[in-house]
């Protein structure tokens, strides 16, 4: 039977559809729209920077922007985090517990269990996510460390990328660190920046604030009502350590009196400022094994002259990220909008000590911990390149000690040092401070507080789905009472920390902490604090309160349980991969313009192996020249190019540059061979072939292992970071002018034995984080 026109229609559509526009009626769908008069929102989180690093916590560093917040807004003094970047980051984008959002350690890792995917799952939602469904638009820049190393390829899935991840528009490293003057690889959106050579006076902070300030013009020129989220992750303070020269040069001098005065004098500006009360006491140094700091006069004076240039080029990277915060400032003041914007700005974890006793100007190798006394950890350089592009340095743990100013421990420990950082919140519009409020809050808050806080203060409603799935409620607390209210308490009453065997309890004033204790990942040495009295955990009082020993162990244990924290973990289990990994290490021919590879794709070609490189040529002509390949940059990495007529090969071994003239290259050259064995003690012989002939050898080069080569393989350019600095300085990126057709890679097995694999890679997925 024929339906009748008049009884037509189309599913879903709310209007009448009839036989002519004429005889129809249009209907639009709703267009989700925010509140009007909902504030912006900015979060600006900092990498590595410890508690006392501000101004308003404490620093002598110049920090005008972030004094000029805390003035106008609330600190935060008893904020904690996790103690690492990945987990941090979770927790905050997330209010989810980071085991329970999967990520229990760094996003270099993939052990298979539940609390280590490492990957957000599809029923985790994103505060950019719940943003954006209530009206805002949403940006971030800077470091994200969400996505596995082994899934930042193109090709691989795309889940945890902040494009999918509720973000209209990304731009940065998807890497845990990055060169400030080279990175290896930026990404815009979906897509890795193809770039061979970034333009003079380039400086990674100025350039993810130049993309910061954009995004915001360009929404404001288009939509003038719409509200903003702009999440700005910096890549500072991550090692390697490096400032522009005209920012170095404010600090010059002002750490030649060390890191116990400056610890003393952070302090001192502390207890002034009301962030402790009278008589709290410091920690004292650290004295145990691995986290040591000798007293600065012991030190002689070479190592002082040293190890204060590291401190002026950390405290220049710091002025660096406040003068970014004053251009984001300044642009949403110049839109008229400064008050009705909320600006966070917070830590992800403490200070580091991750530069070992000494510091390094040689930044993967200090990270290597290669089992050998004469591998290099410090490749020795003019002291005035310290902090420029030509070096990786990262500062001593005695300057990490200070920036954790007056905590104990560091970065990666459940110790206020590597959890209890820097909070300031500013919403002129919304958060009005009463007369004789300092906005000093002193009440335990932690990082998964901070989403429902945010949407709270929004007004902006939580889905209870994402894509059909029952989302996973926030573990984290509405904290705007507090905000508001100097008196009001706490709504998060006790927080579990683990990380690789390093765990902790709050509750209710109490913490249980313990260090990892060695061998036995799950043999707890538990010690006792009540950080009501002694918030800088000094007085160990478990012997005193043996029940409350037990009471919040049995605690933790349940807690852990609940939020998928077992199977505890050694570093040593965190270096298992999937078996599909395999697959990255099979041969590959790259034609020439192919983007430069990603930097853990190109890794696993090379690493810990013997492999064969294969430039296959039209045929060399006299006159060609150029770089046949190239991967790394001046932290490490090896070339193969043609100059004046003669081939050479090139390894830069952490900063020390060795290369072989292999001769003049024969004319109607069609294949040049790079044969890499694997030799004793971590080494590479590097034989060099033309058409099958041996031309030159380079014997006894020390590998390039963990994070090394930090940028992937180009052909036919060497490009992004030099491998060789004066070949750049003569010829640029040097991009081959001949008949290249192709460079194979042929991986041969695996040469060094697993148990140094294994802690060699342990020791490198720290320091990725």
């Amino acid at each position: 039977m024929t339906v009748p026109p008049h009884a037509r229609g189309y599913e879903g559509f709310t209007g009448h559809v009839g036989r002519t526009a004429d005889d129809s009626t249009p209907a639009w769908p709703e267009t989700v729209s925010a509140t009007t008069g909902s504030p912006n929102i900015v979060v600006v989180v900092i990498d590595d920077m410890g508690y006392s690093d501000i101004g308003p916590f404490g620093s002598e560093i110049e920090t005008p922007n972030l004094d000029r917040l805390a003035a106008s807004g609330v600190r935060l003094t008893n904020y904690h985090t996790t103690p690492l970047c990945s987990p941090s980051r979770a927790a905050l984008l997330t209010g989810v517990n980071p085991h329970r959002a999967g990520y229990g350690f760094v996003a270099n890792a993939d052990p298979g269990f539940p609390g280590l995917r490492l990957e957000l799952s599809d029923d985790t939602q994103t505060l950019p996510e719940i943003l954006r469904a209530g009206g805002y638009a949403t940006y971030a820049v800077g470091k994200w460390h969400l996505v596995r190393d082994a899934n930042i390829r193109p090709g691989s899935g795309r889940d945890s990328w902040p494009t999918q991840r509720g973000f209209d528009r990304y731009y940065g490293s998807l890497e845990g660190l990055n060169s400030f003057f080279h990175p290896n690889q930026l990404v815009s959106d979906n897509s890795a920046v193809d770039v061979d050579e970034y333009p003079e006076g380039y400086y990674l902070t100025d350039d993810l604030t130049d993309k910061a300030v954009t995004y915001l013009k360009d929404l404001r020129a288009h939509e003038p009502d719409k509200p903003f989220f702009l999440y700005f992750a910096h890549v500072a303070m991550h090692g390697p350590l490096q400032a522009k020269d005209s920012d170095i040069d404010k600090y010059r001098g002002r750490y030649a009196q060390g890191w116990d005065t400056v610890r003393e004098n952070r302090f001192a500006s502390q207890l002034a400022q009301g962030l402790f009360p009278p008589g709290t006491q410091a920690a004292p140094s650290n004295s145990e094994p691995g986290y040591d700091v000798p007293a600065w006069d012991s030190l002689t004076a070479e190592q002082q002259g040293r190890f204060a240039r590291y401190m002026e080029v950390y405290a220049a990277m710091v002025d660096s990220v406040d003068q970014s915060v004053g251009r984001v400032l300044d642009t949403i003041e110049e839109l008229g909008e400064l008050d009705n914007t909320i600006v966070v700005f917070t830590s992800d974890n403490g200070g580091t000590a991750e530069g070992g006793a000494e510091g390094t100007r040689s930044y993967f190798a200090e990270f290597a911990h290669v089992p050998d006394p004469a591998w290099e950890r410090d490749v020795p350089h003019d002291e005035a390149l310290i902090g420029s592009a030509k070096l990786g340095v990262h500062y001593p743990r005695g300057w990490g000690q200070a920036s954790n100013t007056p905590f104990r421990f560091y970065k990666g420990q459940s110790f206020a040092g590597g959890v209890r950082v820097p909070f300031v919140l500013s919403w002129p519009a919304g958060l009005r401070r009463e007369s004789g409020d300092n906005g000093v809050r002193d009440q335990f808050a932690y990082v998964t507080d901070l989403a429902p806080t945010l949407l709270a203060l929004a007004g902006v409603d939580v889905p209870t789905e994402r894509q059909g799935l029952p989302v996973k409620t926030f573990d984290g607390v509405d904290a705007s009472d507090l905000l508001r209210d100097p008196e009001a308490d706490s709504g998060h009453t006790e927080q579990y920390t683990e990380m690789v065997g390093n765990r902790g309890f709050y509750r209710d004033g109490w913490k249980l902490l313990a260090l990892h204790p060695g061998a036995n990942v799950d043999d707890p040495r538990w010690q006792l604090f009540d950080v009501r009295t002694d918030p800088t955990e000094i007085h160990d009082v478990a012997d005193l309160h043996p029940e409350k020993v037990a009471e919040l162990a049995a605690a933790w244990d349940d807690s852990a349980w609940a939020n998928t924290v077992f199977p505890l973990v050694t570093p040593a289990a965190l270096v298992t991969r999937r078996p599909a990994e395999q697959a990255l290490a099979r041969p590959v021919r790259i034609l020439p313009g192919t983007p430069t590879l990603e930097r853990y794709r190109s890794s696993k070609l090379i690493a810990f192996r013997d492999f064969d490189i294969r430039a296959e040529l039209d045929g060399y002509a006299p006159g060609d020249e150029g770089v046949l390949v190239a991967h790394g940059d001046p932290q490490g990495g090896y070339l193969l190019y043609v100059e004046d007529g003669h081939l050479v090969f090139g390894v830069n071994s952490y900063g020390r540059y060795t290369s072989v003239d292999a001769g003049p290259l024969p004319q109607g050259a069609r294949v040049i061979e790079v044969a890499t064995v694997v030799a004793p003690r971590l080494r590479w012989d590097f034989t060099i072939r033309v058409d099958g002939e041996d031309v030159a050898q380079l014997l006894g080069q020390v590998q390039l292992v963990g994070m090394a080569p930090w940028t992937g393989i180009s052909v036919g350019v060497d490009a992004r970071g030099p491998v060789s600095w004066a070949l750049r300085e003569r010829r640029g990126p040097f991009r081959y002018t001949g008949g290249l057709r192709s460079v194979t890679y042929s991986p041969g097995p695996v040469g060094v034995p697993p148990a140094a694999v294994r802690a060699i890679e342990r020791e490198a997925e720290f320091a990725a984080d």
